[in-house]
């Protein structure tokens, strides 16, 4: 690799985070630590990397001690293993002083791993990014020895979809009858197309969403693992979306796309889910109450992103409300979040932590009422750790007390803001 190159690519780099215009987001980082952050294409992986670089300067470091790469930039297309020692030259040659180095996509340079090792065992600063596959959380842990901390990076949550919007959602916003209107105008927004920090600026959103999800498709899940029947593939995501707030086991999908003419094997359906999840698309929910076996082949699935489930549904406003309450949790709770199923219990969510048993109801009338609150007092009535009890609508709200046991029926917007 050629070094002028590699400083030229630096320097474009910098102009760039220089004049980019970053809205504050919910993480925060150890500088004194070493991290790799993972998720979905488009997330805002990198612009969380430019936030780190634009701090660090404003806090006394020279930019020729930053070294930001991004290794889908076409001009590193011949960019090897060997080449990396280059980074550290250049970097010599740039500053005296220690390096940070920012490494984005790194996944794209086969044996990356090795050069990021070596650098955390020299104490260097270096965080990473990726979004596909061969960056899932448990593989860097073993490929990387634990020297890195591992960050997952989403989509914007409703809090920062706000921020990046200039939409003040303080008490008092909430409270003033204008202002609220401002945040519930906003949200009908992303409960439709989601917080994907660049569909903002766009005024076809779905088209946004759409380019996104192709670009996972067809080239994280489809290309990456060699999958001819991209037909197949686009069908079982079709299917798995349609199947949202339902369990759903492999021989169910299997079934299903042999219905509809798809001549796909079950061994491929279990593989082309794995690969769906490892590419951040869809995510897994479990039964509290199976057995290991059961809780792997039959959960329930959702979408990374509304913006994505809503690619493939009409008027199906019940299943973005649950797909949205999903996406809060399983981000603060990780794989600690479950549903509830038995022969006499059916509870959206439960979130065994805190206590938490959720239902997710678009709209109540009394005869929903009296399901769902019929639900919740058998779940509090029968779940040692059930403590707090929810019905989450889209626009509804009371407190109500059933049998001593008190359950507050909440509107997904306002709950997103405390959660």
């Amino acid at each position: 690799m050629k070094r002028e190159l590699l400083k030229t690519v630096i320097y474009d780099q910098r102009n760039v985070i220089k004049n980019f215009q970053i809205v504050d987001r919910e993480y925060a980082f150890n500088m004194n630590a070493n991290y790799v952050l993972i998720g979905l294409r488009r997330a805002g992986k990198s612009t969380l990397l430019y936030k780190i670089v634009q701090d660090l300067i404003a806090t006394g470091t020279d930019w020729n001690q930053i070294i930001y790469i991004n290794f889908e930039d076409e001009r590193l297309a011949e960019f090897s293993l060997e080449d990396f020692n280059d980074i550290l030259s250049v970097q010599a040659e740039m500053s005296d002083k220690r390096g940070w180095f920012f490494l984005d996509e790194v996944q794209n340079i086969d044996g990356w791993e090795k050069f990021a090792r070596r650098m955390a065992d020299s104490k260097e600063h270096i965080f990473i990014t990726g979004s596909n596959a061969k960056m899932l959380s448990q593989e860097i842990e073993s490929r990387l020895g634990g020297r890195y901390r591992t960050q997952y990076v989403t989509p914007y949550n409703f809090r920062e979809f706000l921020t990046a919007k200039n939409i003040d959602f303080s008490e008092k916003a909430i409270l003033g009858t204008k202002d609220r209107g401002k945040i519930k105008r906003a949200f009908k927004t992303y409960f439709y197309f989601g917080g994907f920090p660049e569909s903002i600026q766009y005024e076809d959103k779905r088209e946004y969403v759409s380019s996104i999800y192709q670009k996972v498709l067809l080239g994280d899940i489809a290309a990456r693992n060699g999958i001819r029947n991209t037909n197949g593939l686009r069908l079982l995501i079709k299917k798995i979306a349609e199947s949202v707030k339902d369990e759903v086991s492999y021989s169910k999908l299997h079934n299903i796309l042999k219905t509809v003419g798809v001549s796909i094997s079950k061994d491929a359906v279990i593989d082309y889910v794995g690969y769906a999840q490892q590419s951040y698309l869809i995510f897994a929910i479990r039964n509290y109450y199976s057995k290991f076996v059961d809780k792997e082949t039959t959960p329930k699935y959702y979408f990374s992103d509304n913006g994505l489930l809503n690619l493939f549904l009409d008027k199906a406003e019940a299943r973005l409300l649950e797909n949205l309450v999903a996406i809060n949790l399983r981000n603060r709770y990780k794989d600690k979040v479950y549903y509830l199923k038995s022969q006499n219990l059916d509870i959206d969510f439960f979130v065994e932590k805190t206590g938490e048993v959720i239902q997710a109801a678009y709209s109540v009338s009394d005869i929903s009422y009296n399901r769902e609150t019929k639900a919740l007092v058998q779940a509090a009535n029968s779940v040692k750790k059930a403590k707090k009890f929810f019905i989450i609508t889209y626009d509804e709200e009371k407190e109500l007390n059933i049998g001593g046991i008190k359950i507050t029926v909440i509107p997904v917007w306002k709950w997103l803001l405390k959660n």
